[in-house]
């Protein structure tokens, strides 16, 4: 036996219905379910999957809002040993193809609407011919390894199955049918591809194993976690910091979570006081929005603790807040690449530490700051790029062997982001050295959005950069060289690109330069961009 007891996502809610069967695991609206619950929906959906033809190693992507179903979904995948391929709910068309399409995934399984976003629709603009193949699988315009379609809610897509026919396809399976599966995944084999935007243009996808799990295991002890805690989640699941701190502590932990569609801070408190949660969750804006929401109307709260990723200079004011309304926090620093925290504060690290810094690394991970020209080691307090090495680290971006090896290294995850480690050994994230952008949690690439704003006819050339927003931390700002001879209007370049790609991407504010200022070496100087983004627009403000 391994001295850590590799599990599965499978096992993980095997072992929590063995152990906390009768205990409530999950709320969402008026529906509750207990761990023996969870186990029964869980395998039910995997039998479907099964039913259905999905094969170990498979790729499945999952487009949906916070949901039960969600949640049944990532563990039976697991359970079967499928891979998730969890796409953003901010998605549009164009992200949502070339997302399914590069990861090659056979099977989709979306939700028909969320309120006023019809996912269906954008599908139905993007697959203008769907036909049924003589083995009865689907042959897609425009995505030819995807064979399947799951609607959940009303289906409209042509041919497409619906869940309720997912379930009943699983009806043909037995339990010694999905145990034998179950019995066969490999705890190291391909569990996740999370997408995750780069500064090269098109997101990349970050393959992830079942030995993460780890990880979170030990964490919970770190934060001593039980059964008894309840969390608020609502975090997207499709990211890592919902998937992994809430969904997967829940189930190592027996713990309950308290579901909601998506966030909306005086609905998350209002339950926070019903349920009597005990943990919060959030990046700084989250958590604004809940400071606004508490002062506005106070709640007799329980909550003890709380997570937010702090250190950088726009988090601190808020995270000192928090500790006097809400609750102590605990900081943290993780990325797609590395898993959600690869360095976490626990409760007994001072104030200090867990609000002006982002956390003491993790068990078996190591770091290095190093100079960006030299490429040598940083002084203990000099801030460099952040190196990153563990063993639940990626495997490698999804059919991007160039960008792996530029990223991955000698076993060190290059970060691309500003850091230094304190005398205490605390780390402090600084920044994003490679120009990203974080939207109120949401990475955006620039190359990403400026690579689509090229793609206007009008467009000779565009430049990205981050303003500072009181609310999500940091906005989009375009710069835009239009050709010889075109006009546009900012407005009307805005426009074109809602409903395309997701609307966290999408610049705020659109400023017609004649040229931009550039380097010797031919590259454009964003500093000096950002420095006149300020200067434009702070008058305006």
């Amino acid at each position: 036996m391994e001295w850590y007891r590799k599990r599965t996502l499978g096992q993980l809610i095997d072992e929590a219905a063995e152990r906390h069967g009768g205990r409530e695991a999950l709320v969402f609206d008026a529906h509750r379910w207990t761990w023996t619950d969870f186990k029964r929906e869980t395998d039910a959906v995997a039998k479907g999957l099964i039913a259905l033809g999905v094969e170990p190693g498979e790729r499945v992507a999952v487009w949906m809002t916070n949901r039960p179903e969600w949640l049944w979904l990532m563990f039976a995948l697991g359970k079967i040993g499928a891979c998730i391929v969890p796409l953003n709910t901010r998605y549009r068309t164009d992200d949502v193809a070339y997302a399914v399409t590069q990861s090659q995934s056979a099977t989709m399984i979306t939700l028909d609407r969320s309120g006023p976003i019809d996912y269906q629709s954008m599908l139905m603009d993007s697959m203008p011919s769907i036909k049924v193949r003589p083995d009865k699988t689907l042959d897609i315009a425009g995505y030819p390894d995807l064979k399947r379609l799951v609607i959940l809610g009303e289906q409209r897509l042509p041919h497409a199955g619906t869940w309720e026919e997912l379930l009943t396809a699983g009806h043909t399976v037995d339990d010694a049918a999905l145990a034998a599966r179950a019995a066969d995944v490999d705890p190291d084999g391909l569990m996740m591809i999370a997408y995750t935007s780069g500064t090269t243009g098109h997101p990349k996808g970050v393959m992830h194993t079942h030995v993460p799990i780890r990880s979170v295991h030990e964490r919970a002890q770190n934060l001593g976690q039980s059964m008894a805690e309840i969390h608020m989640n609502y975090l997207p699941l499709f990211h890592l910091y919902g998937y992994s701190e809430i969904a997967i502590m829940c189930a190592i932990t027996g713990a309950k979570q308290i579901l909601m569609d998506v966030f909306d801070a005086e609905k998350a408190l209002d339950l926070a006081e019903k349920e009597r949660a005990t943990f919060l969750h959030g990046f700084e804006a989250h958590w604004a929005d809940l400071l606004a929401a508490q002062a506005r109307r106070p709640r007799n709260l329980s909550v003890r603790m709380g997570s937010l990723p702090a250190g950088q200079e726009s988090t601190i004011p808020i995270a000192e807040k928090v500790q006097d309304v809400f609750c102590p926090t605990i900081s943290g620093f993780g990325m797609s690449e590395t898993w959600a925290y690869v360095a976490c504060n626990n409760p007994s690290h001072t104030r200090e530490q867990r609000v002006h810094a982002s956390g003491y690394p993790m068990n078996d991970y190591e770091f290095k700051v190093i100079d960006p020209d030299t490429r040598l080691p940083q002084p203990t307090g000099v801030a460099g790029e952040l190196l990153i090495k563990g063993y639940a680290i990626m495997k490698g971006y999804w059919n991007k062997p160039e960008a792996t090896a530029e990223t991955l290294v000698d076993g060190w995850v290059h970060s691309g982001d500003t850091a230094y480690v304190r005398e205490d050994g605390h780390l402090v994230f600084m920044g994003r050295a490679k120009d990203m952008l974080k939207v109120g949690g949401e990475n955006v690439s620039p190359a990403e959005v400026e690579a689509y704003l090229r793609n206007m006819p009008e467009v000779q050339d565009a430049s990205v950069v981050a303003y500072p927003d009181p609310r999500l931390t940091e906005v989009p700002v375009a710069f835009v060289i239009l050709k010889p001879g075109m006009a546009l209007i900012g407005d009307v370049l805005l426009e074109r690109m809602k409903g395309r790609i997701a609307s966290f991407k999408i610049p705020r504010h659109v400023v017609f330069v004649e040229n931009f200022p550039m380097t010797s070496s031919g590259k454009i100087r964003k500093i000096e961009l950002r420095a006149e983004a300020r200067a434009r627009l702070d008058e305006k403000a």
